[in-house]
């Protein structure tokens, strides 16, 4: 089939509504959302339904067109930006963004996206729909397929609807700021509160000290909450479905052991709404204040035990390598996910910093193999770390995802170049 008949195919599938061929329009597709990746494609399709996806797929299955799967163009790593060729359609999910059904009973608590992730919907690269949407909490009748596609970067199929876990609204909130002297102090805290609070506990995000102090300096609006400065900062927050839980003694009993065993050094309790937006304001600063320092970033994991093991290797040897760096560990303790930032020495030349970029993501992600962990957390792989991963992946991982890719899509028309390569 020619191409140009294949669109014309497309679009009357999807309808006038549903394609965009205007340069201008296109743009917010095409572009990285850090800018550092840029495409071109030969049509964006934005279907309104499975149907139609699976229609617009069985049409590029049988031309051979490349599909490059979108869902808000939110990643990092150039995993949803299409080829610079332009030798594809980009296929955006933004329309299908109806809830079919709400079961209040089938519910749970907090987690990430694949512990919440019940069942799946995908049309295939042939065009087909594998419905896999059961809320089934038990199912040992073979593969679970669902995980194949979690974290598939559309290089397996689209995902077009899920059953996700549900978790009442919270009745009562309470958060807290705390100052620490030590990041080893923060991993003794978290255990005891998780102990302590179980599923109670919603957030426990580290704070380094230098990142409050480049939040204040670029972030108008941040505080800083304490009498004194600390090394380490945590925003603790417990919450509740009940509404007389009794979470506020909870928590002060929690601060009261860690201070008299002297893991804590302050610690201030948000009163009011306005305070515990006051105290999150700061953990979402950091982002945004560190885009004026120039910045290397890092989204790792590795486990929850070895959290700070893994600040304390990897700043020591950054700095080695460059005194003045400023690393910056912050992130969800919970899950052992940490953005390890290096912003530049002050007085650096950033362009001149920033072009070593490969060398302090070896170092870094040297550590992360190390402690067994991840060198993509959040983000995925994308273009950005597609070949890296060999390097912390078995060559037996790296065979058996080239396996299932040829496997499910021989043409190689489901976001070619991303993720692993075949």
């Amino acid at each position: 089939m020619e191409i140009e008949a294949a669109l014309e195919r497309i679009k009357a599938v999807v309808g006038p509504r549903g394609w965009i061929a205007d340069a201008a329009e296109q743009e917010p597709y095409l572009v990285e959302a850090r800018r550092l990746w840029r495409g071109a494609t030969r049509l964006i399709v934005r279907p309104v339904s499975t149907a139609e996806a699976a229609a617009v797929v069985r049409i590029c299955a049988e031309a051979k067109l490349p599909i490059v799967p979108q869902g808000g163009n939110t990643g990092l790593v150039g995993g949803g930006v299409p080829s610079e060729d332009g030798n594809n359609i980009v296929l955006g999910v933004g329309r299908m963004n109806r809830i079919r059904a709400i079961d209040p009973v089938n519910f749970t608590i907090y987690g990430n996206t694949r512990e919440l992730t019940l069942g799946l919907e995908v049309v295939l690269p042939d065009g087909r729909i594998w419905d896999g949407l059961r809320g089934l909490r038990k199912d040992n009748t073979g593969y679970d397929l669902k995980h194949l596609f979690i974290g598939g970067e559309g290089t397996l199929g689209i995902i077009t609807a899920a059953t996700l876990k549900l978790f009442p609204k919270p009745r009562q909130v309470e958060t807290a700021f705390l100052g620490l002297a030590r990041v080893d102090d923060v991993m003794t805290l978290f255990a005891h509160a998780r102990a302590a609070t179980a599923d109670q506990l919603t957030a426990f995000e580290l704070i380094p000290r230098a990142a409050l102090d480049l939040a204040l300096v670029h972030v108008p609006g941040t505080i800083d909450p304490l009498a004194a400065p600390y090394p380490w900062y945590v925003l603790l927050e417990m919450s509740s479905s009940q509404t007389e839980s009794g979470i506020r003694g909870l928590l002060e009993r929690l601060l009261e052991m860690a201070l008299e065993e002297d893991m804590l050094a302050d610690a201030v309790i948000a009163e009011s709404g306005s305070q515990t937006r006051e105290l999150w304001k700061i953990r979402e600063a950091i982002v945004e204040a560190q885009l004026y320092s120039g910045s290397i970033k890092h989204d790792v994991s590795v486990p929850i035990s070895r959290v700070a093991d893994f600040i304390i290797r990897a700043t020591a040897r950054v700095t080695e390598r460059l005194p003045g760096i400023r690393p910056m560990a912050f992130g969800h303790v919970g899950d052992g996910n940490i953005h390890f930032n290096l912003t530049q020495p002050e007085g650096a030349d950033t362009a001149a910093y920033l072009a070593r970029w490969q060398e302090f993501n070896d170092i870094v992600h040297g550590v992360v193999r190390e402690l067994h962990g991840s060198i993509s957390a959040e983000h995925g792989v994308g273009r950005l770390k597609r070949d890296e991963i060999t390097h912390y992946k078995s060559p037996v991982e790296i065979g058996l995802m080239r396996a299932v890719k040829r496997a499910l899509d021989p043409a190689n028309i489901m976001n070619p170049g991303k993720l692993v390569s075949v």
